[in-house]
């Protein structure tokens, strides 16, 4: 007798009306649309010093392996002309913004799950697969009208199939699985391509023989409850069979805010590790003022120069906005995790957010609390990237407004602007402190370049651009 029972199938929808849409290498392909140079060529967003992780590869830098996630030293090797550049998500949220809008001309129902994805669904719309393939074309190119990008499209029944069809139409294409073509669609996809399959599980599953979504099938429930716990493991079973009953969510549930970072070097001792993580932190309060939410839980991640990552909490009384007390909570957390090695990697993140904020006094009136699993538990545990490096939230300074832009704070990708040339990008930096800009936008086609002395000569850092108007 299997140890669960089961699952039954759920009522699925009859034609593909559930939609995903995925902009192309985005990161990398609105730096290739603001910087006409950059077209055509391979271009690696990310962490620019040695310990940096690529957040994205253009097609270009793919070609060569380059891929997201790798660690920035590797895929600069394997591909050594490529351009390198900090993210700058302020240009990178304008952008979404107007991609996300040629979806909103179909429909109202859309479901924005980061930046540059989204579901949509078309069910008030007739027609068969051809008819909703006809609308999904259009989408495709209303988004390259407004934002000049290409994204993919993919239609299928169910959120599970519409993502793979999407990644398959990649790029720029669009792929309608029509529900009789579902089950051989689904069944030739490697295990590793579902949603929710990590390469832990992945290898788990591996180990008894299972590769492809068809040899996941033809196992039993019990089986899979053993190898992934009785939740996963009944997913597992249910997603082999194309049973996937989400709707659309037009109100998603946060529930994280952070950010973290690898820093060049390790730091040595608790001075310098403390000062660190108030920079962390900082990013981490801007992210929680930016979703206007309020946090009860605390995490401090610390990755040592031994690659061990060790995790701890602290729990407030309830939830909060106070910067200082989140700040405080942080600290504790810190010192719960007692670091004894040189730390490489700091992250800071908020738990149990809430939209409803209560006023927190000090430590000494409420006491905080420790995570249950003694000081402090580990939140989202993260699968390691194969050559062992951590996907990482770079931080990047906020440009409110012009700022002079000295040595300190400058990074290549960054805008920037003089009196003399107007707007254009920092390309690199000199050890003497001149820099090298390339003077352009998306507007102007290829741009010059000069070394500037901010010394000497008045160079703004400038907040980003979005898109250019459509005509």
């Amino acid at each position: 007798m299997p140890v669960v029972p089961e699952p039954r199938a759920p009522a699925m929808r009859e034609r593909a009306t559930m939609a995903h849409l995925d902009a192309d290498a985005f990161f990398a392909s609105v730096e290739q649309h603001q910087r006409p140079s950059l077209r055509g060529r391979p271009v690696l967003v990310g962490g620019v010093g040695p310990r940096g992780v690529v957040a994205t590869a253009s097609y270009e830098a793919r070609r060569d392996g380059a891929r997201s996630a790798m660690s920035m030293e590797l895929a600069r090797r394997l591909c050594p002309t490529a351009i390198v550049l900090v993210p700058r998500f302020d240009a990178y949220a304008a952008y979404s913004r107007q991609i996300m809008a040629a979806l909103r001309e179909v429909t109202d129902l859309v479901e924005p799950i980061s930046i540059d994805e989204a579901f949509a669904d078309l069910d008030h719309l007739d027609g068969d697969s051809d008819a909703l393939e006809t609308v999904a074309r259009r989408v495709r190119e209303r988004a390259r009208e407004l934002s000049g990008l290409s994204v993919s499209l993919g239609l299928g029944r169910s959120k599970l199939v519409a993502k793979l069809a999407s990644e398959a139409a990649k790029p720029g294409g669009v792929r309608v699985v029509d529900p009789t073509d579902e089950d051989a669609f689904l069944l030739a996809h490697p295990v590793r391509a579902l949603w929710g399959v990590g390469p832990v599980s992945a290898s788990r599953l591996e180990q008894l023989g299972v590769r492809t979504v068809e040899d996941l099938r033809r196992q039993p429930i019990d089986t899979l409850v053993d190898v992934a716990g009785e939740a996963a493991g009944t997913n597992l079973y249910r997603i082999a069979r194309g049973w996937d009953d989400r709707p659309v969510n037009l109100v998603r549930e946060r529930k994280s805010a952070g950010a973290e970072h690898t820093f060049d070097h390790d730091l040595h001792g608790r001075t310098a590790i403390a000062a660190a993580l108030e920079t962390v932190a900082d990013g981490a309060l801007r992210r929680l003022d930016r979703h206007g939410v309020a946090a009860r839980t605390v995490v401090v991640k610390v990755r040592t120069s031994s690659f061990t990552t060790v995790t701890r909490s602290v729990t407030l009384p309830r939830p909060t906005t106070d910067s200082a007390a989140l700040r405080a909570a942080a600290r504790r957390a810190l010192d719960l995790a007692d670091v004894t090695e040189p730390v490489r990697l700091l992250g800071v993140s908020f738990h149990a957010l809430s939209e409803h904020a209560q006023l927190m006094l000090s430590f000494e009136d409420d006491a905080a609390v420790v995570g249950p699993d003694g000081p402090g538990v580990a939140v989202d545990a993260v699968e390691a990237a194969p050559d062992g490096a951590a996907p990482e939230t770079p931080v990047i300074p906020t440009v409110p407004g012009p700022v002079r832009a000295t040595v300190e704070n400058v990074a290549p990708g960054l805008d920037v602007e003089t009196a003399k040339d107007g707007r254009g990008w920092v390309v690199r930096v000199r050890d003497d402190g001149r820099i090298a800009v390339r003077f352009e936008t998306a507007q102007t086609g290829p741009g010059y370049q000069r070394w500037v002395d901010p010394e000497s000569e008045e160079l703004l850092l400038v907040p980003a651009l979005g898109p250019p108007p459509t005509a």
